[in-house]
């Protein structure tokens, strides 16, 4: 009677933490709930492979029946108030790491281990049994996942409105062929009688119902209230969190939705600044606009989502491509422009760079793609960001007009040193 009584305030004490975990996971993270249920396996595997204790229809190991089946039972809550996209992460998580477990202690064997102090050698021979017991119960527990996840959605179709009975067959089911399946090699691994799978099986079964009874409670009783969001930043890891997602807001505004690219409006402004810079110090400063060719031609062809992807693409290139200190911009629907501090001559030599690889990457691709450009420098007839853009947006239309897939500059290729003369000359006149 004792032993029944320790392992029911033992599952009853599982739940109640392991349910405040992920009622509060919108607060403190899901990370919380996940890592909680990571330790517990461990610990549940260990119980089950050396810890049992008698009850009047069998011996139980409480590894097992308790923290088996409520781990068997979050899993369940995680899938049924979040998705199955998030529950499939600490079931992969799981196999994963005992996979790794293994891996590592069969590194660790070929240490030559120097005794303790008292002369005691460490016996690590007790994760050869429990780490390949791990690794089968994880599988088990990846094969549990996804039947009790299939059952209770096929349950639904006739027990929408009987949401205990749902539960409750679901994991009953499904803890029954948990139990086949890891009393057969727990039977070859540790010696295991069969009294141990009848009494483990008996004790899964009260499992089954009393943590349905308890998490069909805590769904309607807690999960259909709302938790206020908290007042104030009251720790260090709320102040972080608001400070990471400021930085990530600060960092999105002014980019293009598709692209991730700066948008016109950055262009506009961080180009005044970057043209006035470049007055000030006489540093080279050219601007490139590039234009995908044919581009409404891909859309009344493949469609507009195949347009979003080479736009994307072209975008990607670009970034790639171009340095550091260099800034990349989507001006434009299929019209990118990049500011880059480098002679005229250097920043011709990259628009070649971005029009061949644009022609490699299109190789792959159910068409061509290609790219024209025109470029200028800021020189004595370019000294704001209006006039660069116009004659670099001239220089396109040449591009465009002449065949396309071509690079347009300065003929001649003198525009690039011309800034520094007209800054020294400038300078002189003033002197």
């Amino acid at each position: 009677m004792l032993n029944s009584c320790l392992l029911l305030a033992e599952a009853v004490l599982y739940f109640g933490v392991m349910v405040t975990l992920f009622r509060f996971r919108h607060r403190i993270g899901l990370g919380v709930f996940v890592c909680a249920l990571g330790v517990m396996h461990f610990l549940e595997t260990y119980l089950a492979s050396v810890f049992y204790v008698a009850l009047p229809f069998g011996m139980v190991s409480p590894g097992s029946a308790v923290l088996f089946s409520g781990k068997l039972v979050m899993l369940l809550l995680l899938y049924i108030k979040e998705d199955a996209e998030t529950v499939r992460q600490p079931i992969y998580g799981l196999l994963l790491g005992n996979a790794l477990m293994i891996g590592l202690v069969l590194v660790l064997r070929l240490h030559e281990i120097a005794p303790l102090p008292s002369g005691k050698l460490p016996d690590i021979g007790f994760i050869d049994q429990m780490g390949w017991l791990m690794v089968w119960g994880t599988t088990l527990l990846f094969v549990d996942a996804i039947l009790i996840i299939l059952l209770y959605e096929k349950l639904g179709r006739y027990l929408r409105k009987a949401l205990f009975t749902r539960i409750l067959v679901s994991v009953a089911c499904v803890l029954t062929f948990d139990q086949a399946g890891f009393f057969t090699a727990l039977h070859f691994v540790t010696g295991a009688p069969i009294a141990v799978f009848f009494g483990g099986w008996f004790a899964k079964m009260g499992a089954a119902l009393a943590y349905s009874i308890m998490l069909v409670a805590y769904i309607r009783w807690f999960e259909a209230r709302q938790i206020p969001a908290p007042r104030g930043l009251s720790d260090i890891f709320d102040t972080l969190t608001y400070r990471e997602r400021y930085e990530a807001l600060i960092e999105h505004v002014g980019r293009d939705g598709l692209t991730g690219l700066l948008h016109r409006g950055r262009f506009d402004s961080d180009g005044e600044a970057v043209v006035a810079a470049s007055l000030r110090t006489a540093k080279p400063l050219s601007l490139l606009i590039i234009d995908v060719d044919h581009f409404k031609s891909i859309n009344d062809r493949f469609g507009h989502a195949e347009g979003d992807k080479v736009l994307k693409s072209v975008a990607a290139l670009l970034g790639e491509i171009v340095g550091p200190e260099d800034q990349v911009f989507r001006i434009g629907g299929e019209e990118f422009a990049i500011l880059c501090s480098r002679p005229h001559s250097v920043a011709r030599l990259l628009g070649e760079s971005i029009r061949h690889a644009v022609k490699i990457s299109a190789n792959t691709s159910r068409f061509d793609i290609t790219v024209s450009a025109g470029i200028s420098t800021v020189s004595e007839t370019t000294r704001c960001l209006a006039d660069l853009f116009a004659l670099a947006d001239q220089r396109l239309y040449k591009a465009k007009s002449t065949g396309r897939d071509r690079v347009v500059g300065e003929p001649g290729g003198h525009e690039a040193d011309s800034l520094t003369a007209w800054t020294r000359s400038g300078r002189s006149a003033e002197a």
